[in-house]
């Protein structure tokens, strides 16, 4: 008689005993309601998708805008490996000398020579197999950076050559030059992620060169806001066209990210999936 595995099960022996590896990245961190949330829920989402490396976009992490040092040990102190940021990352001075200290702490790689920090690196897990993670920046809406194109495939060519897992964290607004990034890195990494606008999409795919993809991760903080920030201000500034010293907001805390299985032997992504938790 023959013995039949359900889908949920077989995907968890897979996960667990074969060649895939799981990657989680937890979309923006916004504040200390993001950062708790994360410290609340990882563990149980470690062990509920069998990760391997957690990588988190933290540029939004102390108090809505840029990085501190204690805020850095306290993320990598609650489970994140790596993280990535954006423009925001430069929001705070005394948090940019994590740039040159941290290695696991990138920016986007594609600012001119002179920046601190990096926007590569590799990264193992706990059973050695090393991870690239690359983090660059959107141009459209977003400042005169150097072509994001042009500098992925820089970083490409001065990764090993059997560098087989790479993830890029591409912190943009535009989904067109999001979605073209990911069709031209096709092939050649395993994963794009976009970042920055705070609000998950649901485009999660496979594309056919074996590169998974999704638009926009969403954001790690409260919901009931406007992309993090208290709403009353926000309206107010847009209703009065006059600066208002943003505050970030705290009720209805949700955690957004994806989980990606990734094929190790080859590099391929083999899914993608969507994961929201609220607090």
């Amino acid at each position: 008689m023959a013995c039949s595995v359900s889908p949920l099960l077989a995907d968890y022996f897979i996960k667990r005993f074969g060649v895939a590896l799981n990657i989680l990245f937890i979309g923006d961190i916004v504040g200390r309601p993001g950062r708790h949330l994360v410290r609340d829920t990882l563990p149980h989402l470690v062990d509920q998708h069998v990760i391997d490396l957690v990588v988190a976009n933290v540029e939004n992490a102390a108090a809505g805008f840029g990085l501190t040092p204690d805020v850095v040990t306290e993320l990598f102190d609650v489970g994140i490996d790596v993280m990535t940021t954006g423009n925001h990352v430069w929001d705070k001075r005394d948090g940019l000398v994590c740039l040159d200290q941290e290695p696991a702490l990138l920016r986007p790689a594609n600012y001119p020579p002179g920046a601190p920090g990096h926007g590569v690196g590799v990264f193992h897990t706990a059973a050695g197999m090393p991870v690239a993670v690359i983090n660059l920046e959107g141009r459209v809406f977003m400042g005169g950076l150097d072509c994001p194109f042009r500098k992925a495939d820089e970083l490409l060519a001065g990764l090993a050559a059997d560098q087989k897992i790479i993830m890029v964290d591409f912190h943009a607004e535009a989904t067109s030059e999001k979605g073209a990034l990911a069709a031209y890195l096709d092939g050649r990494v395993s994963v794009v992620v976009g970042t920055h606008t705070h609000v998950q999409t649901a485009d999660e795919r496979v594309m056919p060169g074996g590169t998974a993809f999704i638009s926009d991760v969403g954001m790690t903080g409260a919901r009931d806001s406007v992309i993090g920030i208290r709403k009353e201000l926000s309206i107010q500034r847009f209703m009065t066209q006059m600066p208002v010293r943003y505050e970030i907001a705290k009720k209805d805390p949700v955690l957004c990210g994806v989980v990606v299985s990734i094929d190790e032997l080859t590099g391929t992504a083999t899914s993608i999936a969507r994961v929201q938790i609220a607090g």
